[in-house]
């Protein structure tokens, strides 16, 4: 059995090829670093460095043993993580914001039954309109609706919300229904979460893609309820979720109707925001509970 403070000593010496670096870099003695590579070179039986001026260079068996020293230290550092997240108790408290969009129904429900199954946790939950700005967010989750803020924290793609164009049929009946998405600019537009800020793209199977810029829109909402009442009541024409739509639509049969639906928008991506590397066990549990508890219905492809 290797002594882990003899492979640690040799990986370092290998890593600087000076021996006084070595020590000082370990925060220990040169005679102790010393006789550590003695040790670890009477148990191997074998020289694994030879001294060639100032320097220390590996010997045939020196580079041979570094990498099998380094897995073994990796090895033991995995252990020694397993271990650790063996004792660390899924608890203490967690913030977690969720885009507007997102803040009724599935989240709230999960977060409740996470709560339920981890009695020693507490989660602080925020509505959030805007992505984090780069450096924000560490040690938070996020739910996010929407590409990759680039903010710094990593981004897991959940799902994706296929999305479409509605109106209600009255509205349609007053102004007439669209045939081309450039007829959109003579229409009243109901803005969710600034999607037509930069122009709203759609594809068509044979007539290819085509940007459209839609009027300056008079209601902006950045929650999902109040985008379908807006809508339903007549207020214009307006993205969302499909799946969303038609859910509204059996509830409320009559209220909306797809417009241009040979038209494809952009699927807009559901996803996580969290930090990258090694996570607390506390942020480890809720993400795999978050994953696995994600509705059926958000999996939805048209």
């Amino acid at each position: 059995m290797h002594d882990l403070q003899e492979l640690e000593g040799f990986a370092t010496v290998m890593a600087l090829g000076s021996l006084t670096a070595a020590a000082r870099q370990l925060g220990i003695p040169k005679s102790t670093l010393s006789r550590r590579l003695s040790m670890l070179e009477q148990r191997l039986g074998q020289p694994l460095l030879s001294r060639q001026g100032n320097r220390l260079l590996p010997t045939e068996a020196g580079v041979l043993f570094e990498q099998y020293s380094r897995q073994m230290l990796r090895l033991a550092e995995q252990s020694r993580q397993a271990m650790d997240d063996l004792r660390e108790e899924v608890s203490g408290e967690l913030v977690v914001r969720v885009h507007a969009c997102c803040s009724r129904g599935w989240l709230p429900r999960s977060l409740e039954a996470f709560l339920e199954l981890y009695p020693g946790m507490r989660i602080s939950l925020h509505t959030e309109t805007r992505p984090p700005r780069p450096g924000e967010g560490q040690g938070e989750i996020w739910l996010w609706v929407g590409r990759d803020p680039e903010c710094g924290l990593r981004h897991e793609v959940l799902t994706f919300w296929t999305c479409g164009l509605y109106a209600s049929p009255d509205y349609l009946a007053r102004r007439g229904e669209p045939e081309h998405p450039r007829e959109l600019a003579t229409h009243a537009w109901v803005d969710w979460i600034g999607e037509a800020g930069e122009g709203v793209a759609l594809h068509h199977e044979q007539e290819g893609d085509v940007i459209v810029q839609p009027p300056p829109s008079r209601l902006k909402v950045d929650h999902l309820v109040p985008q379908l009442d807006a809508i339903a009541r007549g207020q214009g024409i307006g993205i969302l979720p499909v799946q969303n739509a038609e859910s509204y639509e059996l509830a409320h049969t009559g209220s909306l109707r797809r417009c241009l639906p040979r038209w494809r928008l952009a699927a807009r991506p559901v996803g996580l925001l969290y930090s990258f590397g090694r996570q607390p066990k506390k942020v480890t549990a809720l993400l795999a509970h978050l994953r696995k508890s994600l509705p059926e219905e958000w999996r939805y492809r048209e």
